[in-house]
């Protein structure tokens, strides 16, 4: 699995997990309520310049702009050409 703040850009993945750090623990309900549960599709779009923050991120059919630190609690699976959605 890989951080979502890692992931290349339009690189087709699936969501496997979300884990918040334990000093914002809410951070885990607000990703999954806009939509990161396990097995939705989702691709890393565009970074903010110059320090790649805020990450475009297209989950599903909606697009929303995280802060690294908020993506980087999305762990994901790349998926191989084949199996892209």
């Amino acid at each position: 699995m890989t951080p979502l703040h890692e992931l290349p850009l339009h690189t087709p993945a699936l969501v496997r997990e979300v884990q918040a750090p334990a000093d914002n623990a809410e951070w885990r309900a607000r990703l999954e309520e806009i939509g990161f549960l396990p097995g939705e599709p989702v691709r890393l779009v565009a970074r903010g310049a110059p320090g790649g923050d805020p990450l475009v991120v297209r989950i599903a059919d909606s697009t929303f702009a995280l802060r690294r630190a908020e993506a980087a609690c999305v762990q994901v699976q790349v998926l191989r050409a084949e199996n892209a959605r």
